[in-house]
């Protein structure tokens, strides 16, 4: 069945014809933004495409779109709710967003954690850091999440590769605001 979920999110990351997604919510309290390339491995399968991010403390839409810029999915945290609209506009909500998105898109996104990780740190709990010659975050285990820092671009990180067992991320991120 995961399986399944993974091969239809791959080919829609893939091949979607659909029309481009793009934000929606306001920039209200935002903390940053981000745009760069995702790709994604599960098991013997996997799929690449772009993400645009815009986090806020109370809230956080994740754009997903193929390498040809065709929406895949939009991801929408609005305090402790959680929505992932597909491609073909179907609402899917819950209150944990890795199971949210494991279950639509059959991989999982650690949007509670990225927040942090993605600027070079921690997040709140328990953590485990190595870090390199120039005192920067090297590797970050926390959530049962291994996030390795492959590159920095000035005091942020320009890709990351997180793993889950049985998940891959490859994170390059291209320009922040």
């Amino acid at each position: 069945m995961r399986r399944a979920r993974l091969c239809a999110a791959a080919t829609a990351l893939l091949l979607s014809a659909c029309a481009t997604i793009e934000f929606e919510r306001p920039a209200r309290d935002l903390v940053f933004e981000l745009v760069g390339r995702i790709a994604v491995k599960y098991k013997n399968d996997a799929a690449s495409g772009t993400v645009a991010w815009r986090h806020g403390a109370e809230a956080d839409e994740m754009l997903l779109s193929s390498p040809f810029g065709q929406g895949v999915a939009r991801i929408v945290r609005s305090k402790n709710i959680v929505t992932l609209t597909t491609s073909e506009g179907h609402d899917v909500s819950a209150t944990d967003a890795e199971a949210l998105t494991e279950q639509v898109l059959g991989f999982r996104i650690p949007l509670a954690g990225l927040a942090d990780w993605v600027r070079g740190r921690a997040g709140p709990g328990e953590a485990r850091r190595r870090m390199d010659a120039a005192g920067r975050l090297a590797e970050l285990e926390q959530a049962g999440w291994k996030i390795e820092y492959l590159a920095w671009e000035g005091n942020l990180p320009s890709r990351l590769r997180l793993l889950y067992p049985g998940v891959e991320l490859r994170l390059a991120i291209s320009d922040w605001k």
